[in-house]
């Protein structure tokens, strides 16, 4: 093994990349490498990235451009992805650029940045590969037996999204929505139960719509919750046009299974709603949630919200304030409007004054803290 073979990976963005992470940690140490806790004794540093917010990448720029060519530099996941080749004339110190369908082969790339002795330091970090053409992830990856928590695993059921929502990049960037045969979800979460892992959550851009010849997400939940050993398991995230009550009443039937749901919502204005592509009303989806707290009693509902959304007025944006007071989520996570290249919205030349941007997202901040206490307190009343 080459004298420089420990990385350090740093990862930011959604729990699809936490579990890449640990993925790459596994493919890594399979080839010989050492994983590092920290950066100061790694040969090669890692960014597994996120481009879903302009301020995620902004960051990892920053941090590259830290290291001043003192280390090997990869860039992999989502920004690398977006930017391809482009990626080396934003950042010279970057030495690969790795896109998500091709994370198996960072063990072969990095030796082939590492293994040629012909070239000094120098000239060795200023060599460049790009793998950014993969569709598909060969299904052996997800058995490296790898998993940073030893009690909870994280285990990816489907890839990429085709739902295409106007502000969002992942379809450019991890594809369109692929499903892995149910039989091989089972075996891996059969493998982590085996390490004692009690907990498991089962993951997608968009679980709900989950779909392997006859197995679809509800009978997935119910294999899932058969599997002995297998103490607790739940689900992120889900989509409100692939929801109904079946699905409902699986959750509140399978014992295993977490009694809660997260379903973004982005905004409360048909209008909005339709300019986003999400494909139901804001009736729809206070309809959707009426069903879920009928037929799960006492269970959990969680949000994503979109504020300051291109065109969005005042009027738009108090329908979705209206929305969140009258649907009392237990949390919501609220967000301001990034733009991102590429997509259908970033088209729309209307962007908010980042006051006025700033205003809504406080306000509807306030509003939904104050209800997340209101439900917390009558949950402490309610045990007394």
């Amino acid at each position: 093994m080459h004298k420089k073979n420990t990385v350090f990976l740093r990862t930011f963005g959604c729990q699809m990349n936490i579990r890449d992470s640990e993925v790459i940690s596994g493919l890594l140490q399979k080839a010989g490498y050492r994983i590092s806790a920290t950066d100061q004794d790694a040969d090669i540093i890692i960014f597994n990235t996120c481009s879903v917010r302009k301020h995620a990448e902004d960051r990892v720029w920053s941090l590259i451009g830290s290291y001043k060519g003192s280390k090997v530099i990869g860039l992999v996941g989502c920004m690398a992805q977006n930017y391809k080749e482009q990626a080396f004339q934003r950042d010279p110190h970057i030495s690969f650029v790795v896109g998500p369908q091709d994370i198996h082969k960072l063990p072969v790339i990095i030796e082939k940045i590492l293994g040629d002795n012909l070239f000094s330091d120098k000239n060795l970090l200023e060599r460049k590969i790009w793998e950014t053409a993969g569709d598909l992830r060969p299904e052996e990856i997800y058995h490296m037996d790898f998993y940073q928590d030893k009690n909870h695993a994280h285990v990816v059921i489907s890839e990429g999204c085709s739902n295409f929502c106007s502000y969002c990049v992942v379809p450019y960037v991890r594809g369109a929505l692929r499903h892995r045969k149910h039989k091989d979800i089972l075996i891996e979460i059969r493998e982590v139960i085996a390490r004692g892992v009690t907990k498991v959550t089962l993951l997608g851009q968009n679980v709900n719509a989950y779909q392997d010849s006859q197995v679809n997400f509800t009978k997935l939940l119910e294999q899932v919750n058969a599997l002995s050993g297998l103490k607790e398991f739940d689900f992120f995230t889900s989509h409100p046009k692939d929801a109904g009550v079946d699905f409902f009443k699986a959750i509140r039937d399978l014992e295993k299974l977490v009694k809660r749901l997260h379903l973004p919502l982005q905004s409360g204005s048909d209008k909005i709603l339709k300019l986003m592509n999400r494909g139901y009303q804001a009736k729809d989806y206070l309809s959707l949630i009426d069903s879920y707290r009928k037929i799960v009693k006492s269970g959990r509902l969680t949000t994503d919200i979109i504020v300051g959304f291109p065109t969005e007025t005042d009027a738009e944006f108090n329908q979705t304030y209206a929305l969140v007071k009258k649907a009392r989520f237990n949390a919501a996570y609220i967000f301001k409007y990034s733009s991102r290249p590429g997509t259908e919205a970033a088209k729309i030349i209307d962007p908010l004054k980042q006051a006025e941007l700033e205003q809504r997202h406080r306000k509807i901040l306030n509003l939904q803290r104050s209800i997340s206490q209101e439900l917390r307190s009558s949950q402490v009343d309610a045990k007394k």
